[in-house]
């Protein structure tokens, strides 16, 4: 008779196959939504027929928001770290665009520096609070299997 029980995860972790779900899945909407924005840059920066780029500028935004609720949904402090506060400092910027058409070009650039810095910067500042005024992060008792590797 074997013990079940010594081979069933802990309520908080991911059993691996959902693990590997998981990852594949964000992987997955994170190269949709890089290959959208790669795409749709051309359309933003040299003005292009907006037929040419726009279904992928759709892509770029719907993936996008699919990854913000994917972050709300592991973390609701990523709403106030700099990595929450930063995307939607970007969406702002984006939504600027309507209001100053003229920048269009400029206004894109920089949100494609700041997607860098949140994506690719360290993780001191990626998690700073910008309500708390220091680095936080989920407690090591309430973290599920990271996502992220």
């Amino acid at each position: 008779m074997t013990n079940h029980s010594s081979r069933k995860q802990p309520q908080h972790q991911l059993s691996e196959t959902r693990f590997w779900i998981q990852r594949l899945s964000k992987t997955a909407i994170r190269a949709a939504h890089i290959l959208g924005v790669a795409i749709s840059s051309g359309g933003f920066i040299f003005h292009l027929d907006k037929a040419l780029w726009l279904n992928w500028w759709l892509l770029a935004m719907f993936s996008g928001g699919l990854m913000m609720a994917q972050e709300i949904y592991r973390s609701k402090l990523w709403l106030i770290q700099l990595k929450g506060v930063l995307t939607f400092i970007k969406l702002g910027l984006l939504a600027s665009i309507i209001l100053i058409p003229q920048q269009q070009p400029n206004i894109y650039i920089i949100v494609l520096l700041l997607s860098v810095f949140i994506a690719h910067g360290p993780a001191a500042l990626r998690h700073y609070s910008i309500w708390h005024r220091r680095v936080i992060d989920e407690p090591k008792r309430m973290r599920k299997k990271s996502l992220n590797g």
